[in-house]
């Protein structure tokens, strides 16, 4: 009888293929640079706001307005901001995601269930967390999608100071956990943070739209052809009355990603190396500068704590995030029939999962939409994502150190290259001109050994030691 056929247990979170790990590598560097500017941004505004002396003059900056008014762009400089500058964040999202989909982790449906059904949990739990918190409380439900989204660029900040040696298999968890994140927050900023739409532009838009995925499928190159036609699309979208950030993520979505013959980089990720510097070390940034001014006093950081609409926030940050991140993962691994990687425990998806409730940058951005015209409100909802973005930071950094030996020598041997060929030795297992290599390195160790303790014998020949 043929012997009953196994299916191989599938692992969650394993060992990163090389090219993943490459591109992985090179993304985390820019937005760990850009997480600690976004870091620095956000203490400017808390310092700007907070010295009575320098308070209105933070006031007289951000709502200082200029633009063509017969565009319908005159705007506060907080509302270039938002709108303007966020599409370059969300512009690089958008490719972010493409590249997942048609070259990452999201091509094969199998892998691509963790980071996805981690992502939908994550957002839902704390959206239930905070609405229930604001129904037991008496709050507005106007908030409930507040405490929804991952701030990438402020969680990697926060691990290059605390998680250095965190195994890659978890930073690129991290990484496509919060690129699906930000897929869904722009889906919910489109269909439930709409005003009322002017069709007219919104055809535009989709018209401009359509222009600038046209001239891609011909291959017309030139960043003074795509510049001015994204400058088009961005403008229409704003005026049709859909947030303008969908502008960005949209065309984001159209660049081709997929390599072929002869490309080092597909268009898409040559784009992304070339903006993704301007989101995270300019456009992020200058946002958190003009969003993270609150005025912070220990009457309004007790508010925080007492309102149930700033209350539902913290705790959907700090607790939601956590539970719906580590519910989805395990709930995956345990209805797909898959195991966890061998080098890891579910401690370290809490504590990775714990790390996702940094919500800054979208985060701010949802709590002006839904708060819009309450500024009282809109200031609360601000503290409240800063206390529980550093309440999550402080539980991720407990948990993280608690593991850290373990990552340390994981890190070694993930980074360890003996043969000196620049690729890692734990991705070279299978090819036999790896061991041939590492053959030639000990044979030449070995006979050095052995030269040494020839000269050392022969030292030791004649001499009869002291008279």
């Amino acid at each position: 009888m043929a012997a009953p056929r196994t299916t191989p247990t599938r692992k969650v979170l394993d060992r990163l293929s090389l090219p993943e790990r490459t591109f992985v590598a090179d993304a985390l560097r820019t937005e760990t640079v850009g997480g600690v500017l976004l870091l620095l941004a956000a203490v400017t505004a808390l310092v700007w706001v907070n010295i009575p002396a320098l308070r209105d003059s933070y006031e007289s900056v951000s709502q200082f307005h200029f633009g063509p008014e017969a565009l319908g762009l005159d705007l506060s400089v907080a509302h270039w901001a938002a709108d303007g500058l966020l599409a370059i964040f969300f512009f690089v999202a958008g490719i972010e995601l493409k590249r997942e989909l048609v070259a990452g982790d999201l091509k094969d449906p199998r892998t691509a269930a963790l980071p996805v059904i981690a992502a939908l949990c994550g957002m839902a739990v704390p959206a239930l967390v905070y609405t229930l918190t604001n129904l037991t409380g008496g709050g507005s439900l106007a908030g409930w999608a507040v405490p929804t989204a991952t701030d990438i660029a402020f969680a990697l900040a926060v691990l290059a100071v605390i998680g250095t040696s965190l195994p890659n298999a978890l930073r690129a968890f991290l990484l496509t956990l919060a690129v699906v994140d930000d897929l869904f927050a722009i889906l919910i900023i489109a269909v439930f943070f709409t005003d009322d739409l002017n069709f007219a532009a919104l055809a535009g838009a989709v018209a401009a739209l359509a222009v600038f995925w046209l001239l891609l499928r011909k291959g017309v190159r030139g960043w003074y052809v795509y510049v001015p036609l994204a400058l088009v699309v961005w403008a229409l979208m704003y005026n049709s009355g859909v947030h303008a950030t969908i502008a960005g993520v949209a065309m984001g979505l159209m660049l081709r990603c997929s390599r072929r013959d002869g490309e080092e980089r597909s268009p898409g990720e040559h784009i992304e190396h070339l903006v993704r510097p301007l989101s995270a070390g300019l456009a992020v940034p200058l946002f958190a500068l003009f969003s993270a001014g609150v005025a912070v006093s220990g009457d309004a950081l007790a508010k925080v704590f007492t309102q149930p609409e700033t209350l539902g926030v913290v705790l959907g940050l700090v607790v939601g995030k956590a539970v719906g991140i580590f519910g989805g993962t395990w709930l995956t691994a345990r209805f797909t029939r898959a195991s966890l990687s061998d080098d890891l425990a579910w401690p370290d998806v809490f504590a990775v999962s714990s790390l996702a409730g940094i919500g800054f940058t979208v985060s701010l951005l949802i709590g002006e939409l839904a708060f819009e015209g309450d500024q009282v409100l809109t200031d609360g909802v601000k503290a409240a994502v800063l206390s529980g973005s550093l309440v999550a930071a402080v539980l991720a950094t407990v948990l993280l150190k608690l593991r850290n030996a373990k990552y340390q020598a994981l890190w070694a041997a993930e980074e360890r290259d003996d043969d000196l060929d620049g690729i890692p030795d734990i991705y070279e297992q299978d090819d036999p001109a790896y061991h041939l290599r590492m053959a030639e390195i000990y044979e030449r160790k070995a006979a050095e050994h052995r030269r040494l303790a020839e000269v050392a014998g022969g030292a030791g020949v004649g001499d009869d030691g002291p008279a």
